[in-house]
């Protein structure tokens, strides 16, 4: 094994380790959510979303989509099962309104994913092709996911308060797309350095603004905006 081979592995193995991590971050909000019968201002969008991108990731991590990714879908694949309880848990105690919006997002995340799938296994034979369109599609979920929490650090700003924005959910964004994106750099796939630096940056300004206002109690006035746990 060569000294790239190496490190391309122990990032994809701290990459699983910090993405678990990532997945599981969410325990501490659905216990809150079954203990109160109540998703109060939590909002699903965000772990619907991320389900997607687990899904498009695991496809795209398989031996016949991309080479030498097996890491990339052994997380992605149990963060697919994860996000499916978050989002399971969300319908059960979500207000009748939002219950609705988020399965009607659930059945069009699973569409998309259908789409994608069956195109790149029935209606693409070149191998780089379909590499390319699982590639782009994981790609642009990707952002999307790491994405998700800009409404809360705009509340976090805001309301000068990091209640809504729990400290090891930033950490873990911050290491796990970290983690991928020099995975990506070493394997040279722009499919995961792309969307990974750019999830490494948001990490990074996450921290910074809990650094800046960890101190700081949410006024009782303030008006809290639907976010991600």
């Amino acid at each position: 094994m060569s000294k790239d081979e190496a490190l391309h592995l122990v990032f994809g193995v701290f990459g699983n380790a910090t993405g678990l991590f990532l997945f599981l971050s969410p325990v501490v909000t659905f216990k809150r959510i079954v203990t109160k019968r109540s998703t109060e201002q939590f909002s699903g969008i965000p772990y619907v979303m991320t389900l997607l991108n687990c899904l498009l990731s695991t496809w795209y991590g398989l031996p016949f989509i991309s080479k030498n990714n097996f890491l990339v879908s052994a997380i992605n694949g149990t963060g697919a099962a994860v996000e499916s309880i978050y989002v399971l848990i969300f319908l059960v105690f979500a207000p009748k309104k939002e219950k609705a919006k988020i399965l009607g997002l659930l059945c069009c995340i699973l569409s998309v994913f259908s789409v994608v799938a069956l195109v790149s296994v029935f209606a693409i034979h070149d191998a780089e092709k379909r590499k390319n369109l699982c590639g782009f599609a994981a790609t642009i979920f990707s952002i999307i996911m790491y994405a998700s929490p800009l409404s809360v650090m705009r509340m976090v700003i805001k309301t000068k308060s990091v209640e809504y924005m729990p400290f090891l959910l930033s950490l873990f964004v911050f290491l796990c797309g970290t983690s991928w994106f020099i995975y990506g750099l070493i394997g040279k796939d722009v499919f995961l350095f792309v969307p990974n630096g750019f999830g490494c940056l948001l990490g990074t300004i996450q921290l910074i603004l809990y650094a800046i206002y960890r101190n700081t109690e949410l006024g009782e006035n303030s008006k809290i905006i639907t976010i991600q746990a």
